[in-house]
């Protein structure tokens, strides 16, 4: 099989998104007054309604209403005035009741868009000389529905139904309130795919009606993907990939299957009109079902449920809620604190980390501010990945990182103990500075005492003094390094380099450069 690159050479791919995302933060089900139940036992938050009991009548609710204006309003959704909830059927355990209810040719926001911003890593998928470019993504609709219940498939391969010995069945799931994006077709590469359900990710974390998380199934993407000859404009035949729970499973699900139908293409076969799985210990997708109509699910107006009626005034209320959207957000850390996009990006991606980063910004100078993110991002994320703490646990103030970045600033704290600081700040709730002490961690910036330390280094160096007399000003790594050896790490490499730069100067330029140098 070629790779993607050799594939999309000679062909274009045709991506669309299904982005299914429950409403997490809300109290109760969509159309029950049932507990929304994340981790609970098994079938303990479930009603006639859920379980779909002769005479029971759904009714919507109104918070999840809300939200999913919320979420067309963030995505320059039109919102429609009037909707309807319509029955989709289908015979799968999952719903009790033999149907879901779902929105029918009319959801409640329709023909929306976002922008999004392809770096220059990214676009090399789409052509080998690409740069960073903006691709405008049209968004079909966000429609409203219930979840289903959840399966427990025991035996078989990867928990699937194939093979299986028993299936186990949660109803607590079943009714969740559920929004289902749908993308026109305007995505071409399995990157791409992946930067926007990132970009949609950070919307609607920062909107608040989502955990969003793939991990535990609350946001998850169904792909479909078909090929054609570049330079043509008739759409091949498309397959789903189905239940994508993560960004990673996304992008490699969408890549095989653009080159396993490009080698079916390519060998004079059909492709199927399918829906397929996504297999990540073998890395390829395999054949579910054939892809079924809509005709199959017998769609039709759901007689218990009113047409839903939206007021200005309902569609004003809720766009008053919506907070700084990342694209605004990132924008204007980068013009008010020269921060670079990559790292506004980031620090824009979570709520939780926006809030605690304006906190240590606050009244803070651009250069600290730059400063404050450089660390957050890189040492105390870092720290973070390796001892399990997060931002949530209180391990670290937004104050504290302000001291933190203070010590590093006036030289008094080198970048490579910032761990060892952090990891007592955790066992003794004290002062930085008192800590720094305590743990001989205060980075020595005493010129005398430091001059010493390279003086004896230079003593036992004199291959590497000859080096950058020839023009070798590398060595000064190894140098550096030395010293910090003769240091016990505590010493100012800065000031290290600068003094030796200094005494090497005093035997003559290196070759090759000017007495200014």
């Amino acid at each position: 099989m070629k790779t993607l690159a050799e594939v999309l050479q000679d062909w274009e791919a045709v991506i669309g998104l299904e982005i299914h995302t429950e409403l997490t933060t809300l109290e109760t089900k969509m159309f029950c007054d049932c507990k929304l139940s994340h981790g609970d036992a098994p079938n303990t938050h479930v009603c006639p309604v859920c379980l779909g009991l002769p005479g029971a009548l759904p009714v919507p609710n109104q918070q999840a209403i809300e939200a999913i204006v919320m979420a067309g309003l963030a995505c320059n959704c039109d919102i429609q005035r009037r909707s309807q909830f319509y029955r989709k059927h289908y015979f799968y355990p999952d719903m009790a009741k033999n149907y879901q209810i779902t929105q029918g040719p009319v959801a409640i926001c329709m023909h929306g868009h976002l922008d999004l911003e392809i770096p220059t890593d990214a676009a090399a998928e789409r052509s080998l000389d690409a740069r960073a470019y903006v691709l405008p993504v049209r968004i079909q609709r966000i429609h409203m529905e219930e979840d289903a219940a959840k399966m427990v498939h025991v035996g078989g391969e990867e928990g699937r139904i194939s093979l299986a010995s028993e299936s186990l069945i949660d109803y607590n799931r079943c009714g969740t309130p559920l929004i289902e994006l749908v993308t026109e077709p305007d995505l071409r590469t399995p990157a791409e795919a992946r930067l926007f359900m990132e970009k949609l990710r950070q919307i609607f974390l920062t909107l608040g009606i989502s955990d969003c998380s793939l991990e535990s199934g609350s946001m998850r993407c169904d792909g479909n993907v078909s090929l054609r000859r570049r330079g043509s404009s008739e759409l091949g035949v498309k397959c789903e990939m189905k239940n994508l729970n993560s960004f990673k499973a996304l992008h490699d699900a969408l890549a095989y299957e653009i080159c396993r139908q490009a080698e079916q293409l390519e060998q004079g076969l059909p492709v199927v009109q399918e829906t397929r799985h996504w297999e990540p210990s073998q890395h390829c997708t395999v054949t579910m079902r054939v892809k079924e109509t809509n005709d199959d699910y017998r769609f039709f107006p759901d007689p218990d449920l009113a047409p839903l009626d939206l007021s200005d005034e309902f569609i004003e209320h809720c766009r008053l809620r919506i907070p700084e959207l990342p694209d605004t957000k990132i924008a204007r850390y980068c013009a008010s604190w020269g921060l670079r996009h990559r790292e506004a990006n980031m620090l824009a991606a979570d709520p939780i980390w926006t809030h605690f980063f304006e906190q240590a910004a606050q009244g803070q100078s651009p250069q600290t501010v730059q400063q404050l993110a450089k660390v957050l991002l890189n040492d105390v994320a870092g720290w973070f990945k390796a001892t399990g703490h997060s931002l949530d646990d209180g391990s670290l103030t937004p104050e504290q990182l302000v001291e933190l970045c203070h010590l590093l600033d006036s030289h008094q704290l080198a970048s490579n103990h910032i761990s060892a600081l952090l990891d007592l700040l955790v066992q003794q709730d004290g002062q930085l500075e008192e800590l720094l002490d305590q743990a001989g961690l205060r980075q020595i910036s005493d010129t005398a005492a430091l001059q010493k330390i390279v003086a004896a280094v230079l003593a036992r160096s004199s291959d590497q003094q000859r080096q950058y007399q020839m023009g070798n000003t590398k060595v000064l790594g190894y140098l550096v390094g030395q010293c910090m050896k003769e240091s016990h790490g505590s010493g100012n490499p800065k000031l290290f380099k600068e003094l030796l730069v200094r005494a090497l100067g005093t035997l003559g330029a290196p070759v090759g450069t000017s007495s200014a140098e």
